[in-house]
């Protein structure tokens, strides 16, 4: 389905994949979309981001939150990495700024599509132990996050950060790692996106967000995340090692 209220852009877009084979609904505001997903969900959304009625954010942020999984394009003429960033976190697939090329378009539709047939095709897995670093929990299985026994409100880029992040605690991931763990590429994104979801998880998991302790800074490298309880015992544990020694 491509929603898109420019008609010129929506008969462009509706011709290349009819070309390659695909039925095509063109709806051209957001209400429109919605009301047809609810319907009949499509294969695969080509969005616009500015249309009447709602806009591509306000379509993506209410087909998410009723639990519909189809993979998102996301079109727009805004450039800025904020609304990049803002797009993908409301759980777009992909986003693609005006104007672009038909054919790289098609392109990131094939690759997209083929993601989701291949999830879909893919059988049940066990469920996802819950990890835990010292008293953070991550639980992939209901997307939940707490912290000291409170429960934490991530946005789904923030998500994958920490559940990557507490499966291998200690690791240093570079931000380049946490850009494919975020969207699975990394060539149109910078690394600001991932400076930025840094900062707002320290806000949530962080006694302190200006001296964290959990999501640390590896100068140089990119970030880690760390049981503080742990690393404040071995920390001691050395502390007095050292002193020990002297004595003797």
């Amino acid at each position: 389905m491509i929603a898109e209220d420019d008609e010129k852009q929506a008969e462009l877009v509706r011709r290349y994949l009819e070309r390659e084979g695909h039925s095509v609904t063109l709806v051209t505001d957001g209400r429109a979309a919605i009301e047809t997903v609810r319907r009949r969900p499509p294969d695969l959304l080509v969005l616009d981001v500015m249309m009447p009625r709602a806009d591509g954010l306000d379509v993506l942020r209410i087909l998410r939150a009723e639990a519909y999984e189809l993979p998102v394009l996301m079109l727009t003429a805004r450039s800025t990495e904020d609304d990049l960033l803002l797009g993908l976190d409301l759980g777009a697939d992909d986003y693609m700024t005006k104007p672009y090329s038909p054919r790289e378009l098609m392109a990131r539709v094939r690759t997209l599509l083929r993601r989701a047939r291949a999830a879909g095709a893919a059988p049940a897995a066990e469920p996802d132990p819950v990890l835990a670093v010292g008293t953070l929990l991550v639980d992939p299985e209901r997307h939940e996050v707490t912290a000291d026994g409170v429960r934490i409100e991530c946005t789904p880029g923030e998500f994958r950060i920490l559940a990557a992040m507490a499966a291998e605690p200690g690791r240093v991931f570079t931000r380049q790692r946490l850009l494919e763990e975020l969207h699975g590429f990394a060539r149109y994104i910078g690394d600001r996106t991932v400076d930025v979801h840094i900062m707002n998880l320290r806000k949530k998991i962080e006694p302190a967000p200006r001296r964290p302790v959990r999501l640390v800074t590896v100068f140089g490298v990119g970030y880690k995340l760390a049981d503080p309880a742990r690393a404040e015992a071995e920390s001691g544990s050395g502390a007095g090692t050292r002193g020990r020694r002297g004595r003797a």
